[in-house]
Formats: structure tokens, sequence, C-alpha cells
């Protein structure tokens, strides 16, 4: 059987060049079956079947002369919302696979005074995740962290020179061996509640690079609200949160 660069293969299946399948392919959006393509030169059987995910449409949830709140779907890079909306600066960030509320200002003095309100931990940040294992007690989670950014971000638990982290977990629904959890955030260090969630041994489903062995679609956390000044925004979790399969 002969093999070709995976993203040249996608290119030839879905009729599109091989620079926007090789960005299918970083995007994260291309699978062969369960299994996410994780390399776009990498050799692949020139009559392997792909899958590509949908990025869904954002949603604007409210907008007034200062601020833009958004349904971000996952798949869908922060800055990329902010390069749609025109005149907007994003107020905080959310990782590509993670879905719902996203903050946007529309002004330099309210995205100003905003921007003082995250750095004080005056924002009501909740989320809802999947997690691997039994969870079935409220939990705080006080731990330090590290991050190290050289190309892709990375956390780390670092008693030493971490920055204080501190994470509250209540327990919503347990389906076999994953539970539903409520999340909410006192800080926001990057990827804490993933790196917050693996070290008490529960990472969030689909979070390999953080340990979950669990194969899915993306990893399984959603912003669900977020409340600043007068405001508070909701975002309807997507099916794959609503209900684990």
């Amino acid at each position: 059987m002969e093999q070709n660069n995976a993203f040249k293969v996608l290119a030839e299946q879905l009729s599109i060049s091989n620079k926007k399948a090789k960005t299918l392919i970083d995007r994260g959006l291309v699978y062969v079956g369960q299994n996410k393509v994780k390399i776009a030169r990498a050799l692949i059987n020139e009559d392997t079947k792909f899958r590509v995910e949908n990025v869904a449409d954002i949603k604007i949830l409210y907008e007034d002369e200062d601020i833009i709140a958004v349904d971000k779907p996952a798949f869908l890079d922060s800055y990329d919302v902010q390069d749609s909306i025109e005149n907007s600066e994003l107020l905080h960030r959310l990782d590509r696979d993670t879905s719902g509320v996203l903050l946007l200002g529309k002004n330099e003095k309210f995205i100003k005074k905003a921007v003082e309100e995250f750095r004080n931990r005056r924002v009501k940040k909740i989320y809802t995740a999947w997690v691997e294992g039994v969870f079935f007690e409220e939990t705080i989670i006080d731990a330090p962290i590290h991050t190290i950014k050289r190309g892709k971000a990375i956390s780390k638990i670092d008693e030493r020179i971490g920055k204080k982290a501190i994470t509250k977990v209540t327990p919503l629904e347990i389906q076999g061996k994953k539970s539903k959890v409520l999340i909410e955030i006192g800080t926001g260090r990057t990827h804490q509640i993933r790196v917050h969630m693996s070290h008490i041994g529960h990472p969030v489903v689909g979070d390999e690079l953080y340990g979950s062995r669990t194969k899915s679609s993306r990893i399984l956390l959603h912003s669900k609200q977020i409340s600043i000044f007068k405001y508070s925004f909701e975002a309807r979790e997507p099916k794959e949160i609503l209900k684990y399969k």
C-alpha cells in the first residue's frame, strides 16, 4: 500500500489545498476513527479514511457599548474570535478545546478596568467538565502553578516557584468511571483547571497532555458562566458536555 503525508492525502480526499489540509490537522480537527491526526507530515496509507470535526459558529450572547460576550465553540482559538469581531479586544482567553463564555471589550477605558478586575480576582468564573474517575466530594485545590512557555505552554505544580492558584470542585453527576463536576476558579493560571484536576488524580476527559487516557473528540471542559461588574453571562452546555456519551 502506497503512503503519503497525511495532509496531502487529506487534501486529495477533500479536494482542498495542501495548506488548508495542513491547517485542519494543526488545529486538531482531523481524526482516523477515534484517533486524532497529530502530525501533518506523518506518513499514512493513501486509502485512509478521515473524519473532520466541524467548528460551530460563534454566538454573540450579549453586546453593548463596552462589552461583547460570546459563546466560543471548541476547536477555535480565542484570538480567532477576536479577529472575527471588528474593534474588539480579548479580556481573557480560553484554551482552543474549551467551549463557552468568552469576553471581549470594545473601548480602551472599559478594557483597562476589566483587565484590572481579572487581575485582582474579582471576576467569578464557573466551568463544567467531565473528569476521569469517581469524584464525589467537594474539594478545594490550593496548589501553586508554574507555566513554561516554549512553543506550546505547559503548566505544572511547583511549590517553590509556582504562582498561587485556587480551584473549587463540586460533584454533579457520576456515569460509570467518569464524573461531571462544577468548577469555580479564584485565579486564572494557564491550564489551571486541567493541571489541578490532573494533580488530584481526576484529569479532564480527553486531556492527554495532563494524563487522560480516554479518547475524545475534544477536552471536555466548558466555560459555563462569567460575572464581572454588573454583568453575568451564561453559555448553554454543548451536547458532549451536557451528557457523557
